[in-house]
C-alpha cells in the first residue's frame, strides 16, 4: 500500500514585536478587550515584582515569576466562561486572578499556607499543580465528567514546554482525542524547562504538532501577542463546547525571569539571549499598539501604575496580617481520622507548638 499522509500546523500572529499590525484584527477583538487586557497585564507584572521582593525578604516561599508571559494568562482568563474549570500549573497567576483567585490568596499559597488554595470565588477550579504534567490527567478527568453529564463546559489546562515530554501529558492528550473531550490544552513554550532548552526538550519542529498523533487540532500562536492567543482560545473553547473535541495550543513566549526564585538563570543562558527576549515582551508590545491608536497616553499610564500598586500593596497588607495555622494542621487536613500510629507524632507537634 502506497499512501502519503499530509498534516500541518498553523502559526498565527497579529501584532508584531514593535506594536505594529501584521494583519487585520479578528472580529473577536475590539478596543475594550485590548484595554482591559493591557491593564490586567500591568497589574500582574506589578504583583509579580512585589511577590519576588517578599520572597527576597523572607516573607514568601519559593516563587515562580510570570515575567514576560503575562499575555498568555490574561488571554486564557478573558476567553474562559465562569462555568468552565481551570486546571493551572505554577506560572498561572494571571489566569487565576481573572478567574477570581485574589492576590492575597496567591500570596498565602506561596507563603506556605494551603488555605490559599481554598478559593472563595472559583470553588471548582483546581489548585496549583507543581509536579510536572500531572495536571493534564486531572483536566482529562474533569472533561470526561462534563461529557458524561452533557454539560456545555470546558476543562482548560496549562503546562510548560517541558511538560509535553511527560507521559502524563501524552496519555491525557491521546485520551482527549479518543474520547473527544471538551478540553483545551495550552502549552506555555517559554523556551526553557528550568535549565533545559526547548531544542533539547523535543526534536519536533513545533510542540503543537504533538496533537497530530492524537488526531486533534494543534495550533501555534505568538504568546506575546495577546490577540493571537485570545482568538485561538475562543475558537478552541467554542469547538469544545459544541462537542467537537479538544484542541492543543502552543503559545510561544520567553521566560524573562529565573525559573523560580530558587534558580539562577545566568548560569545557563546568555545576556544577549535575554535581551532578545525583552525585545519581544508582551506588555510594551500591546502598549505601543494602543498608543498608535491614541487609546493610551502617559497620563493614563501613570494613573494605572498608581492604581495597581495600591491594589497590590493592599493585598500584601492583608496577607501579612493572616495568622498562621497551628503546626498540627499538617495532620488535620491530611486524614479524616488520624491513624493510631501517628497519634504520638501529633501530640509531640502540638506540645512543641504550645511550648
Amino acid at each position: 500500500m502506497n499512501r502519503t499522509y499530509d498534516f500541518s500546523v498553523n502559526a498565527t500572529q497579529f501584532i508584531a514585536d514593535d506594536g505594529s499590525l501584521i494583519k487585520p484584527l479578528p472580529s473577536t477583538v475590539d478596543e475594550t478587550i485590548l484595554l482591559q487586557a493591557y491593564q490586567e497585564m500591568v497589574l500582574i507584572r506589578i504583583f509579580d515584582q512585589k511577590a519576588i521582593a517578599l520572597q527576597r525578604t523572607g516573607k514568601l516561599g519559593t516563587y515562580p515569576s510570570s515575567l514576560g508571559q503575562e499575555s498568555i494568562g490574561i488571554a486564557i482568563g478573558l476567553a474562559m466562561q465562569a462555568c468552565d474549570v481551570f486546571v493551572p500549573y505554577y506560572r498561572d497567576q494571571a489566569t487565576q486572578y481573572l478567574r477570581g483567585v485574589s492576590l492575597t490568596e496567591m500570596l498565602q499559597y506561596w507563603g506556605g499556607d494551603e488555605r490559599g488554595s481554598h478559593y472563595q470565588n472559583c470553588t471548582q477550579d483546581m489548585p496549583i499543580c507543581v509536579p510536572i504534567a500531572t495536571q493534564f490527567c486531572h483536566a482529562a478527568g474533569i472533561a470526561t465528567a462534563f461529557k458524561i453529564r452533557g454539560e456545555k463546559r470546558v476543562s482548560v489546562v496549562t503546562g510548560g514546554d517541558g511538560s509535553t515530554s511527560k507521559g502524563d501529558f501524552l496519555e491525557s492528550l491521546n485520551l482527549s482525542g479518543v474520547w473527544q473531550l471538551p478540553m483545551v490544552m495550552v502549552i506555555n513554550n517559554n523556551q526553557w524547562a528550568i535549565s533545559t532548552r526547548r531544542e533539547v526538550q523535543s526534536h519536533s519542529e513545533t510542540l503543537a504538532q504533538k496533537a497530530i498523533s492524537a488526531g486533534i487540532p494543534g495550533v501555534q500562536v505568538d504568546g506575546n501577542d495577546f490577540v493571537s492567543l485570545y482568538d485561538a482560545m475562543l475558537t478552541a473553547l467554542k469547538r469544545a463546547r459544541a462537542g467537537k473535541g479538544p484542541t492543543l495550543i502552543e503559545a510561544i513566549s520567553y521566560r524573562l525571569s529565573d525559573h523560580t526564585t530558587a534558580d539562577d538563570a545566568t548560569r545557563y543562558r546568555s545576556h544577549d539571549e535575554l535581551k532578545k527576549g525583552w525585545d519581544r515582551e508582551p506588555i510594551k508590545r500591546l502598549r505601543d499598539y494602543l498608543l498608535s491608536l491614541n487609546l493610551w497616553d502617559p497620563d493614563k499610564e501613570n494613573q494605572l501604575q498608581e492604581k495597581v500598586k495600591e491594589q497590590v500593596d493592599n493585598a500584601v497588607t492583608a496577607y501579612l496580617a493572616i495568622q498562621p495555622e497551628p503546626a498540627t494542621a499538617m495532620f488535620d487536613h491530611l486524614f479524616k481520622k488520624l491513624p493510631a500510629p501517628m497519634q504520638a507524632q501529633y501530640d509531640e507537634v502540638k506540645r512543641l507548638h504550645l511550648s
